[in-house]
């Protein structure tokens, strides 16, 4: 399971300076405005963050002066991806960088990195800002899928930076932010392919050292490369997992868009699908849906495969073949428990479990349930009265599942108010687009608040804080 925030001294790192086959130090864009439009302080009292006054916060995460012990100066990242299967050797950070590394409570090194700070070498023909419709997006995406379990970077800080952007794909000129993230690394599959790509076998050797000891927390062996693989493939195995029982469509599953933390970031055309649709895409240039629902799965292990070809520099055949080959086992193993998570029952063993959720994905294929209706009125393994749905839960198909699930018992308390809910929280894009609307055209920041606050109260439901736990406010 994700872990939760709780309260942490400031704990500032430089580890990635040892890095320096991957990093060039940049400046920062010098913007006409910085005004604040969220910050997480319930992360950043995990991070001993949250007693930076508003002017403070704009002076770091607006203007990006330093963080006192931490980074002296923003590092952009060197990469290469898959982008839609085919090769790229020209892109890396184009409008972020790193900006600060610290740890939590827990120990686990953190990033605070950046997404519309400005050019770096590898923009391109990019002008390196981010519009403020997209940072809003992704401060949904990333506060709806931590309230449903998923690992994922945190949306940190959001800043409206006074410049009007030209777009292709939204009504310009619009509004410009930037963005902070906070992330458990963001070392990336492509990092490595570039490495791979410069036969730079030394600095990858270095690079997988510094993903064992400072992301994982394991001291290399004697083949740190499939050491590496196979842990990435197990975290990348439940991220693929997670995402189905979220109902959640990435939209760019680039290779240069999987970290090797498996921590889900970098959220651009993302969607919930309201329905139990494989082909549900979120990118409308996706035309061939390689990205879509069902094939998201397998579209992070076609990413991990890229990862166990750059590794060969460092490493034999045999051990990372052996690794990858881990992927669909692990990958099962993972889809149960997240399913099983979702709908709040214990298991009951491997064949009883597939059974069910083999009968759970019919019923919802007929497409008569939205998504998170069901799971909101299964939960606990037994189904709500007076539901909208109760027309389609009466269908055959909907009866062998509720046969099934049955025989399960509850693993978790629906003493949260929010199980008495009418409906159940959703992020659904016309309800995205509603919460832009109000933004764009009155500067109107309610509903956003609201929404956020809705679906942290709804996080607090799926996830209740553990006996005797901290948990952090805010």
């Amino acid at each position: 399971m994700p872990i939760p925030p709780t309260p942490s001294p400031f704990r500032p790192e430089t580890a990635l300076l040892g890095q320096t086959a991957i990093i060039d130090p940049v400046e920062a864009a010098d913007f006409p405005q910085t005004i604040l439009r969220f910050r997480n302080d319930r992360w950043a009292k995990a991070v001993g963050l949250d007693g930076l006054s508003d002017a403070e916060w704009l002076a770091h995460f607006g203007r990006f002066a330093p963080l006192a012990g931490s980074l002296p100066q923003p590092l952009a990242l060197r990469y290469h991806g898959h982008q839609f299967r085919s090769y790229n050797p020209d892109i890396g950070d184009g409008r972020g960088f790193t900006f600060a590394q610290l740890r939590d409570g827990a120990g686990r090194l953190l990033d605070l990195g950046t997404k519309g700070s400005g050019t770096t070498p590898y923009s391109r023909f990019g002008d390196g800002r981010l519009t403020l419709k997209g940072g809003v997006r992704e401060v949904l995406a990333t506060e709806m899928l931590e309230a449903l379990g998923v690992e994922t970077s945190k949306s940190f800080s959001l800043i409206e930076t006074g410049e009007a952007l030209q777009r292709g794909d939204e009504p310009s000129p619009t509004r410009s932010s930037v963005l902070v993230r906070l992330g458990h690394g963001h070392i990336r599959i492509g990092s490595f392919q570039r490495l791979a790509w410069v036969k730079d076998a030394e600095g990858m050797r270095a690079l997988a050292d510094y993903a064992l000891r400072e992301l994982y927390g394991e001291a290399p062996g004697n083949d740190p490369g499939a050491q590496l693989l196979a842990l990435t493939v197990e975290r990348t195995a439940r991220l693929a997992a997670s995402y189905m029982a979220a109902g959640f469509v990435h939209g760019v599953l680039n290779s240069d868009n999987i970290n090797v933390t498996g921590e889900s970031f970098d959220y651009g055309p993302w969607r919930f699908t309201p329905l139990w649709d494989g082909g549900f895409t979120a990118a409308y240039f996706d035309h061939q849906g390689l990205y879509a629902f069902g094939r998201q799965p397998q579209a992070i292990q076609w990413d991990v495969a890229q990862l166990a070809l750059s590794l060969r520099q460092i490493s034999g055949d045999e051990p990372l073949t052996e690794a990858l080959d881990a992927f669909p086992a692990a990958y099962e193993r993972h889809h149960i428990a997240a399913m099983l998570g979702r709908l709040g029952v214990k298991p009951r063993g491997d064949e009883a479990d597939l059974t069910l959720l083999q009968a759970f994905d019919r019923a919802m294929a007929e497409g008569m349930v939205e998504i998170d209706r069901a799971f909101f009125d299964w939960r606990g393994g037994r189904r709500r009265g007076d539901s909208p749905a109760d027309a389609a839960y009466a269908t055959p198909l909907f009866t062998a599942f509720a046969d099934l699930v049955a025989g399960y018992a509850p693993s978790v308390s629906l003493d949260h108010p929010y199980w008495a809910d009418e409906a159940p929280c959703s992020m659904h894009i016309d309800e995205v687009e509603a919460i832009w609307a109000r933004i764009a055209e009155d500067d109107d920041w309610s509903l956003f608040e609201a929404k956020v606050a809705a679906v942290r109260r709804m996080g607090e439901a799926h996830n209740p804080p553990l006996q005797g736990e901290v948990a952090a406010g805010g």
